[in-house]
C-alpha cells in the first residue's frame, strides 16, 4: 500500500492532460481485467436503462471505465497538488456562496458521480465554512490514515467513520459545519426505504430528509465533472432545493431519487456504475444480480 501512495505522490506531477490521458487507458485495462465490476455496471444499466439498446449501453459502460480510471489517477491531484493548482483546474458554477451567506446549517448534497471527491475539495476551497462529512473506514490503517490526512489536508473540516455513533457529526453540524452528504448508495434497509431509482426500487437513506427537518438545514446539491482532455473540472453549486424538506421522509427520498435521476441522464458516463445500487432487495425479491 505505501507504494501506491507513493505512485500517486509521483502522479501528481504531470500535467492534468498527461494524467487523463493514462488514466483512460487505466479505465481500458480495467475493462477486460475487472470482470465483476464490468458485469455490475452492464446489469446496472440494463435495470435503469431498458429502453436503450445492449450495444448502447456496453458503450456508456466502457466510456464509464475509462471516466473511472480517470477518477483513480486524478485523486493524486487531489491528495497531494497544492491549493493554487487545484483551485485553477476547478471551474466553479452557481451560487457557491450560499453556505457562507445562509445563517442557518446547510447539507451539501453530493450524489456519487465519480468526480465526488472533486466536489468535497472544492467546498474546502472556495467556502469559508467549515464541512464535516461521513467516511467509510478502510481495513488497511496506512490507507486509512492516508485518506483521512488528504480529506482533512485543507484544514477547514472533520470527518467522522460510518460505524462511529452520529452524535459528534450533530453537535460538528450545530456549531456550524456544514455536512457534505453522499445519499445514494446501498447501505441496507435499515433507517432506509425501498423508493424508485429508474423504476427499480432501491433501499435509499431517509437521513437527508431526517436530518435536515432535524436541524433545520437547507439542502444544497453539488456535482463535480471531468472535463474531457484533461481540461479540468466543473463544479456546479445548485440552488438550494426550496421545499425540502417535508412531514413525508419518504416522499421526499423518492423526490430526491428523481432529481438524482435526471442529472445522471444529463451525463450517464460519469456516475457510479459499478456500485451494486440494487443490492439490498425487498423481502421476499430474489437478486438482481447474478
Amino acid at each position: 500500500m505505501r507504494a501506491v501512495l507513493v505512485l500517486l505522490w509521483l502522479l501528481h506531477w504531470l500535467p492534468l492532460p498527461v494524467l487523463a490521458a493514462l488514466g483512460r487507458g487505466v479505465g481500458r485495462v480495467a475493462w477486460w481485467l475487472a470482470g465483476s465490476r464490468r458485469r455490475i455496471a452492464l446489469r446496472n444499466l440494463e435495470l435503469c436503462l431498458p429502453a436503450w439498446s445492449e450495444a448502447r449501453r456496453v458503450a456508456l459502460a466502457r466510456d464509464h471505465f475509462g471516466w473511472l480510471g480517470r477518477s483513480i489517477l486524478e485523486r493524486s491531484l487531489l491528495w497531494y497538488a497544492s491549493p493554487a493548482r487545484l483551485k485553477r483546474l476547478m471551474h466553479i458554477e452557481g451560487p457557491v456562496d450560499f453556505a457562507d451567506t445562509h445563517a442557518a446549517p446547510v447539507m451539501w448534497l453530493a450524489p456519487h458521480f465519480l468526480g465526488l471527491d472533486v466536489a468535497g475539495a472544492a467546498i474546502q476551497l472556495f467556502i469559508a465554512r467549515p464541512g464535516s462529512s461521513i467516511y467509510q473506514a478502510q481495513s488497511n490503517p496506512v490507507f486509512d490514515a492516508a485518506l483521512k490526512r488528504a480529506r482533512l489536508r485543507h484544514g477547514n473540516a472533520k470527518i467522522f467513520a460510518r460505524n462511529e455513533t452520529a452524535k459528534p457529526l450533530i453537535r460538528a453540524i450545530k456549531e456550524g459545519a456544514g455536512f457534505f452528504n453522499l445519499p445514494d448508495m446501498d447501505f441496507g434497509a435499515k433507517d432506509a426505504a425501498f423508493v424508485p431509482f429508474f423504476g427499480v426500487p432501491a433501499a435509499t437513506l431517509l437521513a437527508p430528509s431526517r436530518m435536515a427537518r432535524l436541524l433545520g438545514m437547507k439542502v444544497q446539491p453539488v456535482i463535480a465533472e471531468m472535463l474531457p482532455g484533461g481540461a479540468g473540472w466543473r463544479v456546479r453549486f445548485h440552488e438550494p432545493w426550496p421545499d425540502f424538506p417535508t412531514a413525508d421522509a419518504e416522499a421526499d427520498t423518492a423526490w430526491m431519487n428523481r432529481w438524482i435521476e435526471q442529472r445522471i441522464l444529463e451525463n450517464p458516463a460519469q456516475y457510479l456504475w459499478v456500485h451494486k445500487r440494487f443490492k439490498t432487495r425487498p423481502a421476499g425479491a430474489s437478486s438482481l444480480y447474478r
